[in-house]
């Protein structure tokens, strides 16, 4: 079995290493598609990120869906064949956030490719994969690349959930990367009334009108075009920051109006934030942090057909091409969300 282990920045290996059982309550999947999201390319590019750093070597990938192969013993809901789009959130569900139904706040959680605790927990970019029978969400009729989605789709619908009520509101996103593009179909899912999205390129704002904004502005040319929305103390209701650049944070607090709901997705260090325009709007900042639940809602609404991800996904390329992946996935300008199809 090959698995995809990055040892040091620009140093990922495809390493073999032995088959996997599926205990009791586990199953083993045959995995088929795995997407390439910013902390993956931290890693490659970096070795971390922030003061999340590489002490060792560790399996990368957390985007992953396939198909069972095999059942550990009394597992009942799924089946030999299966497409499944697989959490890579794993809470314990015995300490106290468990007990309170905040999972995503896990003080034990084990998400899979992630260097923040060390010995750090493993990936899920590997040919075959044991994941608990509760992580495993039947994706039946969707592609596998559709199905590993899920994951990034469950953020952006966690991130929305946070902004409270949108029905009919006006919303602002910043960044136009994979998050920014799934939050503006999710906002327009939750009913949101106007979406307008920023970035510094033309190529990914593309998409997200495909996705269906109603406005996108290059800041990098025209940064001129938001100045408007700043008059008469804002105009946005909802600000959903997917870039991680405080210079975002800082044009969004501008544009929204007083009582306003700032999401704050994106992750790309501390930021100094404009703490007196915050106060005088009476602005409302919250974080937004992995998921729970949302990701088998994910599954389902790419499944009724209410969202639909497929133009997201630019590039899939062997196991074999990984680390062009990474070089790809690394590049605004020729990319979205760029798979490796980890088995055919």
């Amino acid at each position: 079995m090959r698995s995809l282990i990055i040892h040091n920045a620009k140093d990922l290996r495809i390493e073999d290493g032995p088959v996997p059982e599926p205990a009791a309550g586990q199953v083993l999947v045959q995995i088929e598609r795995g997407g390439i999201c910013g902390s993956d390319l931290h890693y490659f590019n970096h070795g971390g990120f922030g003061t999340v750093r590489l002490k060792e070597p560790m399996v990368l990938g957390h985007e992953v869906s396939g198909r069972i192969v095999k059942l550990g013993g009394g597992v009942s809901s799924l089946a030999v064949g299966d497409l499944v789009a697989v959490s890579p959130s794993r809470p314990c569900g015995h300490c106290r956030y468990c007990q309170e139904g905040k999972q995503n706040h896990c003080l034990n959680m084990r998400f899979y490719g992630s260097a923040m605790p060390f010995p750090h927990i493993q990936g899920a970019f590997r040919e075959q994969l044991v994941a608990d029978e509760a992580q495993c969400v039947k994706a039946n009729g969707l592609s596998a690349g559709e199905a590993a989605v899920a994951e990034p789709l469950a953020v952006c619908l966690h991130g929305v959930r946070q902004a409270g009520e949108i029905l009919g509101k006006k919303v602002l996103v910043t960044g136009s990367g994979p998050i920014g593009v799934l939050c503006v179909l999710a906002a327009r899912r939750a009913g949101a009334g106007e979406i307008v999205v920023t970035d510094i390129t033309d190529q990914t704002l593309a998409h997200a009108s495909r996705a269906g904004a109603d406005r996108t502005i290059n800041t990098a040319t025209g940064q001129e075009a938001m100045i408007g929305y700043g008059a008469d103390k804002g105009y946005f209701d909802i600000h959903f920051e997917c870039s991680g650049a405080p210079a975002a944070l800082a044009t969004g607090i501008a544009a929204l109006r007083p009582k306003g709901v700032i999401v704050q997705l994106g992750m790309g260090g501390d930021m100094t934030v404009p703490v007196q325009a915050i106060t005088a709007k009476e602005l409302s900042l919250k974080g937004s942090f992995r998921f729970h639940e949302e990701f088998e809602t994910a599954v389902r609404l790419m499944q009724g057909g209410l969202i639909d991800v497929k133009p997201l996904i630019t590039h899939t390329l062997p196991i074999e091409q990984t680390v062009a992946a990474f070089d790809l996935a690394s590049d605004r300008q020729k990319s979205m969300k760029v798979q490796i199809a980890l088995t055919p």
